[in-house]
């Protein structure tokens, strides 16, 4: 009986072929049989392929038209008699079905993506590969109608160093004792004073003893200074002016800031405090009780219960014609501990000064990569802004635990925020829309003065990272990850981001430790909350904005890394930079206050 079918083919034809690349094209239609049986050129694969069709002979006359969707990833090939790695790329790009969504298409590019990399299943040579793009496309995603592939075979390398994991925390790594992760902690902890008893207990395993000498190395630098009691802070190098209080002096109606800026790391104090003309610092050591040299009471306690989250540093200027303070929370983690200090912290910023109007959370976060499409697509040093969006129309969401049901699905268990009025984002959309409209954005100005400062400090690496820093993985099974490359725009309109320029995104921030630590499940809630970004967990500071009345808020984030913005790494300064460049320009676009 002959095979006439009617049904779809599964048809690959190569497209063309170089020294060291090859293009083909896999696409479903409908092909007699009987035709194709004559044909030399054409081969019918039959048995457990049945319904796929090899065209043997190149053909040149494909009709071009725009891909939907595009993905590309790298393979390293071996070579078994020299042991070499090749380096391949190899790019797919996608065509649908015309009743398949715009909406669903990257989704479903990104799971046939997945289900094709997967470890267990990953083919390990050509034939292998080729086979299992036209079994995917013929069993399972049968919406996809067309799949051009084009292999390219790059250099010689060396394999790779990438993360070992999606998670790396689930490999129990412990932090190296070194100078600058001392350092790091101190400038974490920052205004609270800490001793060498206090990093012990965070890092048990570090010794004592050797804790001792980099902090003695550190003071010998002059980057820390000796307080009473074995305590040491660090030195604010580039501001003179810090006033050492036991309470904030009373500032004049005409001074009084009517914008806070919230930072929690020091990077983010240093990259705000760039943005601000005619500086004055205050610090206040409250419950420990300094007397005004800065020294302690020879009877005061200084154990980590009773200071922790009781120092306060706030930093007063202007930015344009406006009034601005800016304090840093004394975070040390997640701890519950650190949470309620964040949250006392703004309670009592907002208490001190109580013209507020208008609170910006400023900082670096995580951004959530979009592996399909470049014009969601959110890279390293870009910046969002925290803005809801129908249907959530959430612009803060934080998860607070998370349950698997054991099929792969997860329940949510989360509080959103929205603040009452949207001042902020409204003038943040209009310096995108002013950018791309006429290219013209005061932020990148900022940004350039602003850098100017802090090389002038020297006291981190605010300048942008190379591009070859900015790597992309996606997850792909419980621990293994693959690198992809970064999507790339279709045509001019879509090119919209200057070469070595960050882009302004609006759109939900999201937090949660226990999304936040795993790409699976920052996938899932980012899907959940429609989140472009991660950040740290910032809930219990907008439960004190909103608990005090300010209606006009937002996050401010910097992208440092895909995941919540706390891996320490070249992105970290950079990205505070260009988030603090951001606030800079949105507070000059606002209306001067009367006085």
């Amino acid at each position: 009986m002959v095979d006439t079918i009617g049904a779809e083919k599964i048809i690959m034809t190569p497209k063309c072929k170089t020294e060291k690349s090859t293009t083909l094209i896999i696409e479903r239609r409908i092909v007699p049989v009987e035709n194709a049986q004559n044909d030399n050129s054409v081969h019918v694969a039959g048995g457990a392929h049945r319904g796929i069709v090899i065209n043997k002979t190149i053909n040149n006359d494909e009709e071009y038209t725009i891909p939907e969707i595009s993905l590309q990833f790298r393979v390293f090939l071996v070579n078994g008699q020299n042991g070499k790695h090749t380096q391949e790329s190899r790019k797919l790009l996608f065509w649908f079905k015309p009743q398949v969504p715009v909406y669903e298409r990257a989704s479903v590019a990104q799971e046939f993506f997945k289900e094709l990399v997967t470890p267990q299943h990953f083919p390990r040579d050509y034939v292998g590969f080729i086979t299992r793009l036209m079994k995917l496309m013929q069993q399972k995603y049968t919406t996809i109608r067309k799949l051009e592939i084009e292999l390219k075979q790059l250099e010689q390398t060396n394999l790779p160093v990438r993360p070992l994991s999606n998670d790396e925390s689930i490999l129990d790594k412990k932090v190296m004792l070194t100078e600058q992760k001392v350092l790091e902690y101190v400038e974490a902890a920052y205004p609270n004073p800490v001793t060498t008893e206090d990093i012990i207990k965070e890092y048990p395993y570090w010794d004592e003893d050797i804790v001792s000498r980099h902090i003695d190395k550190l003071k010998e630098k002059k980057i820390v200074k000796s307080m009473e009691h074995g305590a040491f802070t660090r030195v604010i190098q580039h501001d003179k002016d810090i006033q050492i209080v036991k309470q904030m002096p009373a500032i004049i109606s005409s001074k009084q800031p009517t914008i806070a800026i919230i930072t929690a790391q020091y990077c983010e104090k240093l990259a705000v405090d760039a943005m601000i003309d005619n500086k004055e610092t205050f610090v206040r050591y409250t419950t420990v009780g300094v007397t005004p040299d800065g020294s302690y009471p020879a009877k005061a306690s200084i154990t980590k219960s009773t200071r922790f989250g009781e120092s306060n540093v706030y930093t007063l200027g202007n930015v344009g014609e406006h009034r601005i303070v800016c304090t840093k929370l004394p975070t040390l983690g997640y701890t519950r501990e650190a949470v309620t200090s964040a949250g006392n912290t703004t309670t009592r910023l907002l208490g001190t000064f109580q013209k507020v109007d208008y609170v910006f959370i400023v900082g670096v976060g995580g951004g959530v990569p979009h592996y399909t499409d470049y014009t969601k697509h959110v890279r390293l040093g870009d910046v969002i802004v925290s803005s809801g969006l129908p249907p959530n129309n959430a612009a803060y969401t934080y998860c607070e635990n998370v349950r698997n049901s054991g099929d792969g699905e997860y329940t949510f268990e989360y509080k959103s925020h929205n603040p009452a009025s949207n001042t902020i984002q409204e003038l943040a959309k209009k310096l995108k829309e002013q950018y791309e409209s006429s290219g013209d954005s005061p932020w990148y100005e900022f940004m350039k003065e602003g850098l100017s400062v802090l090389e002038s400090q020297n006291e981190h690496e605010f300048s942008r990272p190379s591009v070859d820093t900015d790597k992309l993985y996606m997850a792909i099974g419980e621990k293994d990850v693959i690198e992809v490359a970064h999507p790339q725009p279709h045509d001019d309109v879509d090119g919209s981001r200057l070469e070595g320029c960050p882009r302004l995104h609006l759109g939900p921030v999201a937090s949660g430790r226990c999304v936040s630590k795993d790409a699976r499940l920052r996938e899932a809630f980012s899907t959940k909350s429609q989140a472009i970004a991660f950040d740290f967990e910032s809930d219990s500071v907008i439960e004190s904005i909103v608990g005090n009345c300010r209606d006009s808020w937002a996050l401010i984030r910097g992208i440092a890394d895909y995941k919540d913005g706390q891996r320490k790494g070249p992105w970290q300064p950079y990205a505070s930079l260009a988030a603090a460049a951001l606030v800079k320009a949105i507070i000059c676009s606002m209306e001067s206050t009367s006085d």
